[in-house]
């Protein structure tokens, strides 16, 4: 395919991108602009439009075969077609449709295009479920593939758009007609040709002649499997690009990882470290005594302990003489972590050689807006000059009013991505030309593969073992109203014990007001009826803050027996003896959601039972049963990604992260491994692509412009 390209070098994906699809045979101006609708403008976005299924014309069932109540697919030919109104002006239209071996009638309710669609001597292939009709077999609103005159064994079936009239044989035949055209120079391959082999992969030519086109389904499978690689490998190639420049360009502080402080956090602890604990700690003190700032991420279940490892690695810049910040999303948390860190932290103090007692108070501030006046001035002096040792704050710790002596460590508790511009305006908090250290924490656990690519430029720090006196939580699943009295019952027996409960209201996505008024309402109920005599309190979003920090402390002193709460209290609320959870309507949440609420019971040395109340239902609900038969956040997150999809996973990206077209986190975990496998050996010995120009223009091609400036900035 010549495009005004003189030389006879292998076409890549840059020339396909530039060669417009009105240049293949029978695209005209209603096809062109019938596969701009579906965002189809050059060959290269043609030739990666891959089939979403193919069809085994040697192993379909034939009509004979037919079995009522079973779904089948099956390759017919259209004998007939009539169309008519039923009493209330809707249509149907019915097809006779047969092979060889015998005929059937399909069906249409209400779909009067398909007498257009389906017209007689037309060869499709059928996906339904056969019953019994007037004596013979009937097939009510099948899928429907046109197939047209496609010959060949087995046949791709593109995704069709009705809307933008593209019928699968017109794809596969402009599809046909590009490839044909790329044969006598071929398509570039950018992956070492010894890495290919390595792998014992097809090159790039052939997986997508054979992806479209292929004989077998083996030969198919194995077109998938580097297709997939390669889009894998452009995303970990500028992540380990991005990870590699940031630790070229940034000096980090080098941190004294045997001072005396971290030691006497671990002498006053009541309790010991885990195993886990031990591992984080020592992979972040590596990170703070080497020359790059680090960047990690630390992943730990809820309860796992990560707030110890945090003030650690804290306590690292503070022996040395720095300061650090912990910044968390929002105002609660920061006061939470406030609370938290101040506790494990109390009777250890710093030494001080010019102290006349040898050793001085460590001082741990506050800053979020709710802090005014001459408390916010004393604040930001002392982050000024360096008498403050700890910050605790949301994203306002960063703002160009607040002034540090010498950060040396950052951790951020963040359930979102803490973006390029963040770490911009930490840096330039540091001391002048050295970057302070970032921990980021989560305590949503991510799929490993997805880790790898959602936060493919963080090294991986995982908290995977539970602290010793935790107890494991029960989770019992009570299947409509009958069954909630046994939740109930559970909740009036741990509270005659002394303990306390939650209650969680059900997430309404529509509007926070409607989740107000069911809360009440569950409030008003359980006052009356199932919990009558207990003392019961109310929280909720639309509280002021004052009134919700009462609430919450109240329940903490053990004045209130059970509190009744929206998602509120999702995050980081901290009462060991609440042992019972009751989440109502636990089906409208998603399994991360569940598991986070969960984990606010199970903190103390007692058994604690979480119930997830649903409506009655005929059917186990997958999301539900996850949680009764696990409490592993691990464990949970991979079943998340196999019910959900990676949709979501993937969305919070920039454009070349869900550029995803073939390869799944979920299906492809061993590929990912693979391509950042793959993508550290090339980087490193080749940061900026310099001998690999065809990786380097495949990156830029396919990535935002973002993403470049970030990249090749240097």
């Amino acid at each position: 395919m010549t495009d005004g390209v003189s030389d006879q070098s292998p076409l890549t994906l840059r020339d396909l991108s530039q060669i417009g699809v009105d240049r293949l045979k029978g695209v005209g101006e209603r096809k062109l602009a019938s596969l701009r609708d579906v965002g189809v403008e050059t060959v290269l976005d043609l030739l990666t439009t891959y089939p979403r299924r193919w069809v085994d014309r040697t192993n379909e069932c034939r009509v004979s075969d037919l079995a009522p109540g079973q779904e089948a697919l099956v390759l017919v030919t259209v004998r007939s077609v009539s169309k008519r109104p039923t009493k209330n002006r809707r249509t149907i239209v019915e097809a006779v449709v047969g092979d060889g071996s015998g005929r059937f009638h399909i069906v249409f309710f209400n779909q009067p295009w398909r007498e257009k669609q389906l017209r007689e001597g037309l060869q499709v292939a059928l996906f339904g479920k056969p019953e019994v009709k007037y004596g013979g077999l009937q097939m009510a609103n099948p899928i429907v593939d046109l197939i047209g005159d496609r010959t060949g064994k087995i046949v791709p079936i593109y995704p069709q758009s009705e809307k933008a009239a593209l019928t699968t044989w017109e794809i596969a035949g402009w599809v046909e007609d590009a490839l044909k055209r790329c044969e006598p120079r071929g398509i570039a391959d950018p992956v070492p040709a010894a890495v290919v082999r390595r792998l014992g992969m097809v090159a790039r030519h052939q997986a997508l002649a054979s992806i479209h086109l292929p004989e077998t389904y083996a030969e198919k499978e194995v077109a998938r499997r580097r297709l997939a690689f390669d889009e894998l490998l452009r995303v970990q190639t500028v992540l380990v690009m991005r990870k590699r420049a940031l630790e070229r360009e940034s000096k980090g502080i080098r941190h004294t990882i045997d001072g005396e402080l971290t030691g006497r956090l671990r002498a006053a602890l009541p309790y010991e470290l885990t195993g886990a604990q031990q591992r984080a700690i020592g992979e972040i003190e590596v990170d703070l005594a080497g020359p790059h700032p680090m960047h990690r991420l630390l992943q730990g279940d809820v309860g796992a302990g990560k707030t110890l490892v945090a003030v650690s690695a804290m306590l690292t810049a503070v022996q040395g003489g720095h300061q650090a910040a912990l910044m968390a999303p929002t105002e609660v948390l920061a006061e939470q972590h406030a609370a938290g860190v101040r506790r494990l932290l109390q009777g250890v103090t710093v030494p001080d050689p010019g102290n006349l007692f040898g050793d001085r108070a460590l001082r741990v501030e506050l800053l979020t807006n709710r802090i005014t006046g001459a408390d916010r001035k004393a604040v930001m002096a002392g982050l000024a000059d360096g008498t403050v040792d700890i910050a605790i704050g949301t994203h306002a710790l960063i703002q160009d009013a607040v002034q540090f002596h010498s950060l040396g460590v950052v951790v951020v508790d963040e359930q979102h991505r803490f973006g390029v511009e963040q770490r911009a305006a930490l840096r330039d908090k540091g001391d002048g030309e050295l970057v302070p250290d970032v921990l980021v924490m989560t305590a949503t656990p991510i799929p490993r593969t997805a880790a790898m690519t959602v936060y493919g430029d963080l090294d991986v720090s995982v908290l995977d073992e539970l602290p010793p006196g935790r107890t494991p939580i029960r989770t019992k699943w009570a299947n409509g109203a009958l069954m909630e009295q046994g939740a109930w019952a559970t909740v009036r027996e741990q509270v005659a014990e002394g303990r306390q409960a939650y209650v969680v209201c059900p997430l309404i996505e529509e509007s926070e007001k409607l989740e107000v008024a069911s809360a009440e309402e569950t409030f008003e109920r359980l006052v009356h009826q199932e919990l009558q005599g207990l003392r019961i309190a109310l929280l909720h979003g639309r509280m002021p803050s004052a009134e919700k920090e009462a609430v919450m402390d109240a329940f903490r002193r053990g004045e209130f027996d059970v509190l009744v709460a929206t998602t509120v209290i999702e995050v980081g609320v901290d009462v060991p003896n609440a042992t019972v959870m009751v989440i109502l309507d636990a089906d409208r949440f998603g399994i991360a959601q569940l598991h986070q609420l969960r984990g606010r019971v199970g903190r103390g040395a007692h058994e604690s039972t979480c119930w997830l109340v649903t409506q009655e239902v005929e059917d186990h609900n997958p999301r539900v049963q996850a949680l009764v038969d696990s409490t592993d956040g691990f464990v949970l997150a991979e079943a998340d990604l196999e019910l959900r999809g990676e949709g979501t996973l993937m969305n919070t990206a920039q454009k070349g992260r869900s550029d995803l077209k073939i390869a799944s986190l979920r299906k492809d975990r061993e590929l990912v491994e693979l391509a950042r496998g793959v993508a550290f050996e090339i980087v490193d010995a080749d940061p900026l692509l310099e001998r690999h120009p065809l990786m380097l223009d495949d990156v830029r091609l396919l990535f935002t412009d973002d993403d470049e400036a970030f990249l090749f900035k240097n």
